[in-house]
């Protein structure tokens, strides 16, 4: 994936990437997946279906062919628009057909990623992220009987504090648990522990 200036430029949660740069786009998914790069997500969209917009288009269109009925995108990242919203029930469609993905469950199991690119002057750059998942990272105990496989975070002054997640329980029976518009980052991971409680066995 060869960065454009477009994409370079996104505020605020990014890589910081540079115009030019290339990257595989495994490396793009996991910066995307355990840190929410909006910069990442615009390179991704770009590389797949030319700009933003048409990306956007593709996005609804399979929201359509999951049977989602109050998803409409408009942005790769998430970032607020007035006409970019979804549901809890659609957030759980979109979790539950991700998850059949192999190489969708091995990056949101992963609490670090080291990735490797190269900038646009030809010289190869190494980053390190971390998961923004506490749970993975072990800062925020998984709730007893629950086994948290993995998620996505997200985070917009309107939206607030979300996290979609894939776990198991006692019984290896998977359970997909969403947050959405928690006031606070511990009162979302509250609210999720509390809620799995009851999924346990």
């Amino acid at each position: 994936v060869k960065v454009s200036a477009y994409a370079a430029s996104q505020e605020p949660t990014k890589l910081y990437m540079q115009a030019g740069d290339s990257f595989k786009m495994k490396d793009l998914l996991y910066s995307l997946m355990l840190v929410s790069h909006n910069d990442t997500a615009v390179a991704i969209a770009e590389s797949v279906s030319g700009s933003t917009a048409k990306f956007a288009d593709k996005m609804n269109t399979r929201a359509k062919q999951l049977g989602c009925t109050s998803t409409h995108f408009v942005t790769p990242n998430g970032l607020h628009d007035e006409e970019h919203y979804s549901t809890v029930y659609d957030m759980y469609l979109f979790m539950n057909a991700a998850v059949k993905n192999e190489t969708f469950l091995e990056i949101i199991k992963s609490s670090h990623y080291t990735a490797n690119y190269t900038d646009a002057a030809g010289n190869p750059v190494t980053k390190e992220w971390d998961s923004t998942n506490k749970y993975l990272m072990g800062t925020e105990p998984m709730p007893e009987g629950v086994t948290v496989i993995g998620g996505k975070t997200g985070t917009t002054g309107e939206a607030k504090y979300c996290l979609v997640q894939y776990n198991e329980n006692t019984a290896k029976e998977p359970v997909i648990s969403i947050v959405l518009k928690a006031d606070s980052r511990d009162n979302m991971y509250l609210l999720m522990s509390e809620m799995l409680k009851n999924f346990a066995n």
